[in-house]
């Protein structure tokens, strides 16, 4: 039921996101899909992984709650991964014959959340090298500005710049030589934004070196829920680093090797480029 693509991306779906760094892709998830995916995290939420960690800001209001490498926690969410539309839509924005699944996520922020998520890109905390490196985020519920809608810094990866990781859990660090995010809300006039309204089944594809963030949720009663996949496509190899995002385990591979392992595993391959 759950593995024909629901539709394919257009043109301009996959014009905008190259252009852009970020494409809105309405309607991609069927409903069956999001019913599960709410359930999956629900549970997750309950019971966390060891990979679980705290991500409010100190003294803040409401809950963020995030946890990674999620499909080897909770079997449900590698069906997703496998058999949804998500590797083959980011395929095709990416132009990439293959993709590799980095990892997954949740993110949730619930009603009167107070903690917003900082500008940042996705690519320098994870030890990986090249430019076919993607996020799809799912939204599984309503968004809208109030519940935390993501703002993305349009054209921002191709600034030719990567800036330092900055960390999302008190008392975590990284220490990668890195000029840092510029300030971004002081001179808003500056640059262009993308930030969208979305329903349960709507996603985004945004390129790893993409500048986003996010405020928090002021809804009193709104969730928002998010499923995130992180991919990368055929130009990508093991780049490992210091003091990076932490990984569930050692994925076994060297430096400069192609990712494929069982803790970035082949979703698909052989599919004609676009």
């Amino acid at each position: 039921m759950h593995k024909a693509v629901k539709r394919t991306l257009t043109a301009e779906e996959i014009q905008t996101y190259r252009r852009d760094g970020v494409a809105l892709v309405r309607g991609l998830i069927d409903a069956d899909w999001i019913t599960e995916l709410q359930q999956l995290v629900d549970q997750n939420i309950v019971q966390p992984s060891r990979m679980v960690r705290d991500i409010n800001e100190p003294g803040g209001t409401g809950n963020f709650f995030g946890d990674t490498f999620v499909c080897h926690h909770i079997a449900g969410f590698r069906s997703f991964i496998f058999d949804s539309p998500a590797a083959d839509v980011v395929s095709a924005c990416m132009g990439s014959s293959r993709t590799n699944l980095i990892f997954d996520q949740i993110l949730a922020k619930e009603p009167g959340t107070s903690t917003r998520t900082t500008w940042h890109q996705d690519a320098p905390y994870w030890p990986v090298a090249g430019d076919m490196i993607a996020t799809v985020w799912v939204a599984l519920d309503p968004v809208s500005y109030d519940t935390g809608a993501v703002e993305y810094v349009k054209g921002s990866h191709r600034w030719g710049k990567r800036f330092a990781a900055v960390s999302f859990s008190p008392g975590d660090t990284y220490h990668e030589a890195l000029e840092p995010v510029p300030d971004i809300d002081s001179q808003r006039d500056a640059y262009d934004f993308g930030c969208f309204e979305m329903e349960p089944g709507d996603c985004t594809i945004h390129h790893g070196l993409t500048v986003h963030g996010a405020p928090g949720n002021s809804s009193s009663r709104v969730r928002r829920r998010a499923y995130i996949t992180r991919w990368a496509g055929e130009d990508v190899t093991y780049n490992p680093r210091p003091n990076l995002q932490r990984m569930l385990h050692d994925p076994g591979i060297k430096a400069g090797q192609r990712l494929d392992c069982d803790l970035f595993p082949v979703v698909r391959e052989g599919l004609a480029k676009r």
